[in-house]
């Protein structure tokens, strides 16, 4: 099983031999390529050979490349992500409205559910009214409950002042942590053989992440609770690597504990399962000891 997350932070080559991945840098460094999840290639000074990026793309493994403030900034995507991807797309696209309503409905209904446990194991009161809002959650979320909770959720753990616009560590430190959830979720979407552009509720046609975005919410409170306990005074390498380690967390599903990155495949899963026979049920929720 895939599970380590390598971050490349500085200059070094990266090429393929006999199933490891070679970084050549200071030290030479050969890492099992059946043992990666993830890479993310932090420093602009790093070259990559083709052949690397053939057998990374080959084997699913997600590459998240960074800008020159060390953000990241865009990822490798395979063309074909599983071997019936054409009959996928074909299901996805006559996905029934009312389906994607119902999915939809769960997981904003899970998103705000998380939130309220996330204040409840903090002591904020505020959880009372996200409780409220949970038990006025129309079909489809139709009155935006998710945007009210939102609001109260973000003054309740940051501060009254605080706002998602501001440019402050907070906000850099949730939008770099979203920016990997994301990237996770993206991996999986295109490994089950589905367009990320095709969502079931964000529709942005600038936005070529819809369904993972649709897909993440309920795990931005990981997010959330590790840049409280962070309070990031400031945001640099140390920082992000908190982060990134995320998925390699520890979460419950169906009473077995997994890695945040495992549970996401398996939930990923469950979602399919529920657009494709129709019955939002089958949706699969990790649960995490606060």
């Amino acid at each position: 099983m895939s599970w380590r997350i390598i971050v490349i932070s500085k200059r070094a080559k990266l090429d393929l031999q006999l199933g490891y991945m070679v970084v050549r840098s200071e030290e030479i460094t050969k890492i099992v390529l059946s043992e990666i999840s993830t890479i993310m290639i932090e420093s602009t000074a790093v070259s990559l050979t083709t052949s690397l990026l053939a057998e990374l793309s080959r084997r699913k493994i997600k590459v998240i490349f960074c800008d020159e403030k060390r953000n990241p900034s865009a990822e490798l995507v395979s063309y074909y992500g599983s071997h019936d991807t054409s009959n996928k797309i074909r299901k996805q696209i006559v996905w029934k409205q009312s389906t994607k309503e119902a999915v939809w409905t769960e997981i904003v209904t899970e998103k705000i559910r998380k939130q309220k446990e996330l204040l409840e194991s903090f002591g904020k009161e505020e959880s009372e009214l996200l409780s409220s809002y949970l038990k006025e959650i129309d079909w489809n979320d139709m009155t935006n409950r998710e945007g009210h909770a939102a609001k109260v959720y973000f003054n309740a753990l940051f501060g009254l002042d605080f706002t998602r616009t501001e440019d402050n560590h907070i906000n850099a430190a949730l939008n770099y942590g979203y920016s990997i959830i994301l990237s996770a979720f993206t991996r999986e979407i295109v490994a089950n053989g589905y367009l990320t552009q095709l969502g079931i509720f964000h529709d942005n046609m600038f936005n070529q992440f819809n369904l993972a975005s649709d897909f993440m919410e309920p795990f931005r409170v990981l997010i959330d609770r590790e840049v409280l306990l962070m309070k990031p005074v400031k945001f640099e390498h140390e920082e992000k690597m908190q982060l990134v380690n995320i998925l390699n967390h520890e979460v419950k599903m169906d009473g077995k504990i997994q890695y945040v990155n495992n549970a996401i495949k398996i939930y990923c899963k469950s979602i399919f399962d529920a657009l494709n026979e129709d019955d939002s049920s089958l949706i699969r929720f990790y649960k995490v000891e606060l």
